[in-house]
Parts: C-alpha cells; structure tokens; sequence
C-alpha cells in the first residue's frame, strides 16, 4: 500500500495492441500528470521511477459478446499479455466499473471500437464504464495524452443515453472546455455540436412540474438529476427552447410576485434569465437577495446575479461586493469566482482581484486571507 499513500499522485495504464503476434497487448504505466510544464519538471525530480502495484481488470468485447473479467496485476513500467478472445474486430476495456484509482489510455484503433461500441449499442457496457470511459477519454486528452477528438466523439452516442452518471462526466468535462474554447474564433462549431447531441434528450425529459400545491412532481431521484443536467447544458449552450422556458418562469414570478420555479432548477433559470432579460430582472433579483431570509436562497440569487451580459451590472456588483453591508465578507471571494466564469466579465474580475487585493486581504480575518490566498486565487486563476 505504500505505493498508493506515499507516492504522489495516482498512475495512467496505456494498452497497446500488438501488431505483430496474436492476441498479445502491451501494458504500460506511468505517473498521470495534467501540466506539460509539471511533467518535464518530475522528470527531473525522478517522478518518472514511480511505480505501483496496479490490479487491472480487463474484459474483451465485440458487437454481441462480452468476456468474463479477468485480472492482470501490472507492476513493472511495461509488460507483455496474452488476451484470449482478442482478435481484429475486438475492442479492450481496462478497469471495470472504475474499481481502480488510476486511468486507462488505449492506442487509437481501440478508442475507436469502443466508440463504434456506444453508437451502435451502448448498453453492452455497463453505467459506470460508460461514465468511466467519458471522464478518461476527457482527462487524457486534457493532459495531452489523447487527441481532443477522441473525447468528443464519446459524447456522439449520448442522444441515446438515458442514465445520470455518464451525462454528469460529460457535464463536467465540456463546462471547462467551453471556457477555454468561447475565445476561438469558430467556437460556434463545438457550441453547436453539444446542442446536438443535448437536444433529443432535452425534449424527451422535458422540465420538472409542481403540484397544484406548489410542491414538485416527484420522479426518481437518479431522472430528477438527469434531468437537471441536461437542462443545464441546454441552457448554458444556448438551446431556444431552453432559454425561453427560463425566460417565461422568471416573467411569471415577477408579474405575480409568486415564485413557482422548481426548486431543483431554480439556479439554473435565475442565472439564465439574468443573462437574457434587461436590467429590470437584474434589479429584481438584486431586490430578492436583500429581502430573502433562507441561506440557501440568498447564496443562488447571489451568483445569478453574476450571470448578466451587462458589463456595468458586474462591475457595480464587484463593488458592491466589498461592502460587507451589502455582501457577506465570506461571500465576496465567491462573486468574483462567478464574474470571472462569465465571458462578459473574465477580464473585469482579473483587474477588480488585482486593483482591490489589499482591501480584500484586510477585510478578511487572518485565517479567511490565508484561504483566499490558497483557494481563491487558485481558483480564480484556473477560471482565468
């Protein structure tokens, strides 16, 4: 276990097939590091010697069959495997059901019989190896040790997926994604393509209904969180229907002073009406977060109110921020978090963080300002 407590960090499995002899693979290990710049530096620093007792399980499949799990410790830097069953038209699949704590990479032509694999029937893998697959196929390819079109052809298949797991690794891998790719020029290509494969879902779920009461229909807690995360990235990624549903819900709690938003995506609507509807929705929210009691409330008014297109809005919001009055002392980290992760208001937060870090750093208690200055910055820095 000592390789597991006291080295850092956790290793990546890479399976190669062998070209040259029959059901025959390569297994590698090596330390997984995110940086470029860290990985030349651990190098240096003989990270590279790290090695650790790996139990991967490994099963081979193809369109109509499965083999049963078979088990390969792995604890040299390379090693050579018989595979019984493996053949041309057959794809690997490593760590099942994600038992283990490390990533697997595969060459290029078993990338694409998996993916050949989820299109044509996804079902044959499991739900969290199909989660497991998204989440690595993104993290290597973010790490540089996998092409970026690998990842995004997984997601193909996701019009046809029905459970909450592999869209939550999807999710969470195409937020920070968007980010970096809203500067490019032709971001409108990815932006339409999540659209894409967003959208059959989307209509399918719908969105969530109250009672007559007020209360939520209820479903399944598991179709509740799909839902909700489909709704989510309709809406963040600009799907119509989305906004305008947003849009109305917002409409009608301002004409009737009554809120019948769902609770379970009352974020998700402040956030997206803020960012459609005039200054007068802004105003509104503003005037609810003073007056709401309820913690919770207050903390997602607080954050849609980062969301507006308006450039004067977010800097008279950042300002605001600085008076603890107004913004709790602890929450003022978090509005520029927020500001920073909207296009509209990245470069005002990076100015604002940096104008105003004395009066941030003297506001705080002396353990808040070493918590700003390890998490906040960080944060904010990675937003960037």
């Amino acid at each position: 276990m000592d390789q597991w407590t006291l080295q850092m960090g956790y290793p990546v499995i890479t399976i190669l097939g062998n070209t040259t002899a029959e059901n025959r693979i390569i297994i590698t290990q090596q330390h997984f590091i995110y940086d470029i710049s860290a990985k030349t530096k651990a190098l240096k620093l003989q990270n590279s010697s790290y090695l650790w007792q790996i139990p991967l399980t490994i099963v081979v499949g193809n369109r109509s069959h499965v083999s049963s799990e078979a088990i390969i410790w792995v604890s040299n830097k390379s090693e050579h495997h018989r595979i019984t069953y493996l053949d041309k038209g057959s794809w690997l699949l490593g760590n099942i059901n994600q038992t283990g704590y490390f990533r697997v990479n595969y060459d290029l032509r078993n990338w694409r019989l998996l993916i050949d694999q989820l299109i044509r029937n996804h079902e044959v893998l499991s739900v969290s190896n199909r989660a497991g697959l998204i989440d690595d196929a993104f993290s290597l390819a973010r790490a540089g040790y996998l092409p970026q079109n690998i990842p995004l052809e997984i997601i193909r298949y996701l019009s046809e997926e029905r459970d909450f797991l592999p869209w939550h690794a999807a999710s969470r891998a195409l937020y920070p994604l968007d980010k970096l790719l809203d500067r490019m020029e032709n971001y409108n290509v990815f932006n339409e393509y999540i659209l894409k494969q967003v959208a059959t879902t989307y209509i399918k779920l719908g969105w969530p209904k109250n009672n007559f009461n007020g209360s939520l229909v209820q479903a399944s807690y598991q179709h509740e969180e799909l839902r909700r995360e489909v709704i989510m990235l309709a809406c963040s990624f600009g799907n119509k229907h989305c906004h305008q549903q947003a849009s109305t819900l917002i409409s009608d709690w301002i004409s009737s002073n009554r809120n019948r938003i769902p609770l379970n995506v009352r974020d998700i609507v402040y956030c997206t009406g803020v960012s459609l509807l005039d200054e007068d929705v802004w105003e509104f929210i503003w005037m609810k977060f003073h007056s709401t009691t309820a913690v919770s409330e207050k903390k997602i008014l607080l954050e849609a109110l980062t969301c507006s297109d308006d450039r004067n809005l977010l800097n008279r919001l950042l300002n605001l921020s600085l008076n603890s009055e107004v913004v709790l002392d602890q929450d003022a980290i978090d509005v520029i978090i927020h500001v920073a992760r909207n296009p509209h208001g990245r470069d005002l937060a990076w100015k604002f963080f940096r104008d105003k870090w004395k009066i941030l750093n003297t506001s705080c208690s002396k353990i808040y300002s070493q918590d700003i200055l390890f998490h906040g910055e960080n944060s904010l820095a990675s937003t960037l």
